[in-house]
């Protein structure tokens, strides 16, 4: 049995937190009395982290003990320079809350890199969690919407170089940009994405805590996550009714199944998948044919196989990544961002000027 620690941070953590033991939990309320019905198999401690208190709030499926509020007015503004200075200000109360909950086999700091909790407290607690302890932590982070905005832009290229230098073992790559083709109401979309990475990490914890043929374990999603660049996403997808195995791990492979815009055969370096359904679905040779042409592209793939009697096929791959070209097209965007933000200072400054200008006739009167 794996013990297993999941951070999420911020009001994007929150919620994909949320979303997960929405799944541990079956459904069931925070009103509801089946908090010890859980239906993961390792032990899994949940932590939901934000400043602001009316989002921790809104969290249905957390229990209150696993929220922390760290008071500061009403969140951090998406101001990261705020942010680090209140997670300084508020560090060894979110250690002793991680501490007092026992030791870990691995973690997963969830988080959006553009707002201002999360993007600002997830890269130093990662380096607090390393420097003290020395189970390997995984961010799961989140990408903005392209048209959120110039200070959106800036946080994120900022808070993924910071957790990249934080000591972190590996970045899961989710991007709402891409992740946008869900449609729907604004609110349906969101809830849509959070339920997606939601039910990946648990398919993954799942899978790392069963008995598999051609065993898949912990030992070897570290291998494949320190593969690349550091950088991986993560593909899903359930059969459809009457779908074969092969196809199934072709939609997982495939824009509709992945986290993260990548050309899985071209931008890949090592892979793992993990297959789970009714043994009378798992055609070796249709397993065998799409693992090898995977692997012929991107090198090593761990392979792991779940029997489960009467379940149609479903597929989860997580996939580091040597290059990830919309990952290059963010920053550039974000450059662009971070050169009107400054602009944008230049102008009030100058605005000041005129300020001063007006100043000069303050307690005279017109003399004619």
């Amino acid at each position: 049995m794996l013990n297993i620690l999941i951070v999420g941070n911020g009001q994007c953590g929150n919620r994909i937190l949320d979303a997960i033991n929405k799944e541990a939990f079956g459904g069931k309320s925070k009103f509801a009395k089946f908090y010890s019905q859980q239906k993961y198999k390792s032990k899994v401690e949940t932590i939901a982290i934000n400043t602001a208190i009316n989002d921790l709030k809104e969290l249905s499926f957390t229990k209150a003990k696993d929220r922390i509020h760290i008071p500061h007015l009403h969140g951090v503004g998406a101001n990261r320079t705020l942010g680090k200075s209140v997670f300084e200000d508020n560090k060894s109360h979110i250690m002793r809350n991680i501490e007092e909950r026992g030791n870990f086999d691995v973690g997963f700091v969830i988080t959006s890199a553009s707002g201002g909790t999360g993007s600002s407290f997830t890269p130093p607690l990662i380096k607090e969690i390393k420097e003290k302890h020395d189970f390997p932590v995984y961010a799961v982070v989140v990408l903005p919407f392209r048209e959120e905005g110039t200070l959106y832009l800036q946080n994120a290229a900022f808070c993924l170089k910071e957790i990249r230098d934080s000591g972190v073992d590996g970045i899961i790559l989710a991007d709402n940009q891409f992740l946008k083709q869900i449609g729907g109401d604004v609110q349906s979309a969101y809830n849509s994405i959070n339920d997606m990475i939601a039910r990946r990490i648990l398919f993954l914890l799942d899978a790392l805590d069963s008995e598999m043929m051609m065993v898949t374990d912990l030992g070897d999603f570290k291998t494949v996550m320190s593969g690349g660049a550091g950088l991986a996403t993560i593909g899903f997808y359930e059969a459809e009714k009457g779908m074969n195995v092969k196809t199934t791990i072709q939609k997982a492979l495939s824009p509709n199944g992945l986290l993260f815009s990548t050309d899985v055969y071209k931008e890949g370096s090592r892979a793992m998948v993990i297959i789970k359904g009714d043994k009378s679905y798992l055609s070796i040779d249709e397993i065998s044919s799409e693992v090898e042409k995977l692997s012929s592209s991107v090198g090593h793939v761990f392979k792991g196989i779940i029997v489960r009697k009467g379940e149609a096929p479903q597929v989860l791959v997580v996939l580091t990544l040597e290059a990830a070209k919309e990952l290059e097209n963010l920053y550039s965007v974000a450059v662009d961002a971070i050169h009107q933000e400054r602009e944008k200072k230049t102008r009030v400054e100058e605005q000041k000027e005129i300020d001063k200008a007006f100043s000069q006739i303050d307690g005279l009167e017109p003399d004619y």
